[in-house]
């Protein structure tokens, strides 16, 4: 096996170390060299590949990680995930090399739901919009919603929908959720009903979504999913742009089905300029900025760096996904 000292590794989230420079001082002593991201975003395959020849070690952002990307990496041992989602991975190509593929798991927690909470409140009290028309020289005293005594749906009751239940319990409102496999003691201890879909779907004043990106949820917020919805109802995403049909919720919008949404992800991101979603005002959109936290940043640089580092010693890695 390389000697650490001999191995090379390429970095390309463009936030690694941003809080806490030991970080990358504590990778670049221990491998022979380091390369960073010369593009100062996430990678395209074509520009991906290049890069990754005589690369041991791979921290990886949110790059396009391709069976082409994978079979033309010649030296490749891990692609340790900077964050939790895997998607971007075509894990079967990397299993069928032998290569271990991590994430981070925990890391981000917090910072996303805390960011769910906060869009929740924006849209409830529809602050955006407070904002611009008071430095538009207005004076409106706009009428919101209290979140006290209102039903919110957690879909999805994993790692960041318990954080965002455990925290709304301050606010006085009734907490439902559905998970595929429900964890039923987190529920009681977090004040949580666990409901059918449907029926969390109609009960729901507030809907935020906390589910991954496969081939069970792509796509599930469609015209069927938002018609089962309380009229008015407001949705949030910031899990993964994924899981909406778009043009589905527009027309929800458009017609009042839907009292509004925030949406932290995109299926195309970043979205296009003219993007309809991107010009109702009652929608309030965020560069997929969830995970973008002093904490969050520094726990996932901790954790990446940590997976790879113990695969290129020949170690078991803490988060091992393939």
């Amino acid at each position: 096996m390389k000697p650490l000292k001999a191995c090379r590794v390429l970095v390309t989230p463009t936030s690694f170390s941003r809080h806490d420079p030991s970080l990358r001082q504590r990778l670049e002593a221990e491998v022979g060299e380091v390369i960073y991201n010369p593009y100062g975003r996430p990678l395209a395959a074509h520009e991906l590949a290049p890069l990754l020849a005589g690369v041991d070690g791979y921290i990886a952002g949110l790059d396009a990680i391709t069976r082409q990307v994978i079979e033309s990496a010649d030296a490749l041992r891990v692609i340790a995930r900077y964050g939790v989602g895997v998607d971007a991975v075509d894990l079967q190509a990397a299993r069928e090399r032998g290569i271990i593929v991590t994430n981070t798991p925990g890391a981000n927690t917090v910072s996303v739901a805390e960011l769910t909470i906060g869009l929740m409140l924006a849209l409830a009290r529809r602050l955006v919009e407070a904002v611009q028309t008071t430095r538009q020289g207005q004076w409106l005293r706009l009428s919101g919603y209290t979140l006290q005594g209102k039903v919110v749906g957690l879909v999805g009751f994993g790692a960041i929908g318990r954080q965002v239940a455990r925290r709304l319990a301050a606010f006085d409102c009734i907490l439902v959720a559905y998970d595929p496999i429900p964890d039923e003691a987190a529920a009681r201890h977090l004040g949580v009903q666990l409901l059918p879909l449907e029926e969390v779907l109609q009960r729901a004043d507030f809907l935020s979504l906390h589910c991954p990106a496969t081939d069970e949820t792509r796509g599930m917020v469609d015209d069927a999913f938002l018609e089962k919805m309380k009229p008015g109802a407001f949705l949030i995403n910031t899990a993964r742009g994924e899981l909406l049909d778009e043009t589905a919720v527009l027309r929800a919008l458009q017609s009042g089905r839907l009292g509004g949404a925030a949406m932290d992800v995109f299926s195309q991101q970043p979205p296009a300029a003219d993007h309809p979603l991107l010009n109702l005002p009652q929608v309030i959109v965020t560069p997929h900025m969830g995970a973008h936290t002093d904490g969050a940043i520094s726990a996932m640089g901790l954790g990446a760096l940590e997976n790879c580092l113990a695969v290129l010693r020949g170690e078991a890695p803490p988060n091992r996904v393939v």
